[in-house]
């Protein structure tokens, strides 16, 4: 691991090739929401042309009906002893090319749909996740939009000097998954953050999390542990949260205090039964993890 002294060169070396990997990055995000925003734009236009058809079909329908009960009460009048418009007739349909029914289907089953979507990001996410991710010691969840923070920081170094060797391959190795969460449908869409978040959330993978006001608001009140008892005298404790602003943090994983702004914290997650793993098996993830925790808490307290 790089000494601080070698960490606090590094970023102002580095400043041009950090405002390019920016601007790649915001690019790449911007090109996915246009994308996004015209996909929605042409299947409201196909819905509209669809409603349209679907209305004149109504309105066609409505004129025939209207016909056929005027020519029934000339038939009970005796006015007319038959009657040409009154006969079976089978049901008119609304003639669709095959996009049109393929768009229809997806129109009339669009929530189903998206429930379904929603339920494979999250199984596709976790399946490659199994097969591709390292075998890390620790993972720690970074929510909350943060470019510098997740991939200009030394925080997964930081990590490792504070964690043992957990899984005795030899090594200590920590991982930080960065989940951009925004509270932008629009945005959060483009880069799946909330399958991403489910099937985070949803599993035994992690249980320190490093988030923002915005990721304090989406977990709620019942997702983290109360630190209140455990730190009694820490005045950096804020309910379920260990606030970053002021402490050394910022230092500590080479980054400008500027970054760390006062809606960061730190806090774990409190052990519950998931969708994907049980309490005893979030409360052995626990048991591993609150070292680390209880680590970083009192070095950033000091």
């Amino acid at each position: 691991m790089k000494n601080k002294d070698e960490k606090k060169l590094a970023v102002p070396v580095d400043d041009e090739k950090i405002h390019i990997s920016k601007s790649i990055f915001e690019t790449n995000r911007e090109m996915k929401e246009k994308a996004a925003a015209e996909e929605l734009k042409k299947q409201a236009e196909l819905e509209q042309k669809l409603a349209e058809q679907r209305k004149k079909a109504d309105e066609a329908r409505e004129k025939r009906l209207e016909a056929e009960r005027l020519e029934l009460i000339r038939l009970k009048q005796g006015i007319i002893d038959e009657s040409e418009t009154i006969k079976e007739k089978p049901a008119e349909e609304v003639k669709m090319t095959f996009g049109q029914k393929i768009a229809s289907f997806f129109y009339l089953n669009k929530w189903w749909l998206g429930m379904a979507t929603v339920f494979g990001v999250m199984a596709a996410f976790l399946i490659h996740n199994f097969v591709t991710r390292p075998n890390p010691d620790i993972i720690v969840l970074l929510i909350g939009e943060s470019y510098t923070m997740a991939e200009e920081s030394q925080l997964e170094e930081y990590i490792e000097s504070l964690a043992e060797d957990f899984n005795e391959n030899g090594k200590t190795e920590a991982s930080v998954y960065y989940i951009p969460y925004t509270g932008i449908e629009s945005k959060d869409y483009a880069n799946a953050v909330m399958g991403k978040l489910s099937a985070e959330l949803q599993s035994d993978e992690s249980a320190i999390i490093i988030g923002n006001k915005l990721a304090a608001d989406m977990l709620g009140d019942s997702v983290l542990v109360d630190l209140t008892s455990l730190y009694p005298n820490n005045e950096l404790v804020n309910g379920d949260k260990v606030m970053l602003k002021g402490t050394s943090f910022a230092e500590k994983i080479g980054v400008d205090k500027s970054v760390i702004t006062d809606e960061w914290f730190i806090g774990i997650r409190e052990p519950h039964k998931l969708m994907h793993t049980s309490e005893e098996d979030m409360q052995e993830l626990y048991e591993k993890d609150f070292p680390v925790f209880d680590a970083i808490v009192k070095d950033i307290s000091e």
